[in-house]
């Protein structure tokens, strides 16, 4: 991970520290998630969640499975 440092007003500080103080997190955490937003980190992961679940989708594994296990299949130990 990288380090950034940046020039804010005092005002502004103070204000970012009461508000990321009323929301349980910290300024340092405020600003990451707002860069990864304004990066489109979050969209890129939400794309990438949707291509897991098309592929999980047409999984040949899946199709044809009529065959469903019980609780008590799944968790036997052999």
């Amino acid at each position: 991970m990288s380090n950034l440092t940046i020039t804010v007003d005092a005002t502004t500080l103070k204000k970012a520290r009461l508000r990321a103080l009323s929301e349980g997190i910290s300024v340092n955490e405020a600003l990451r998630k707002f860069l990864e937003s304004y990066a489109g980190v979050s969209a890129e992961q939400a794309a990438a969640v949707d291509d897991l679940l098309e592929l999980s989708r047409r999984a040949k594994s899946r199709q044809g499975a009529a065959r469903r296990w019980s609780r008590e299949e799944l968790h036997e130990r052999g």
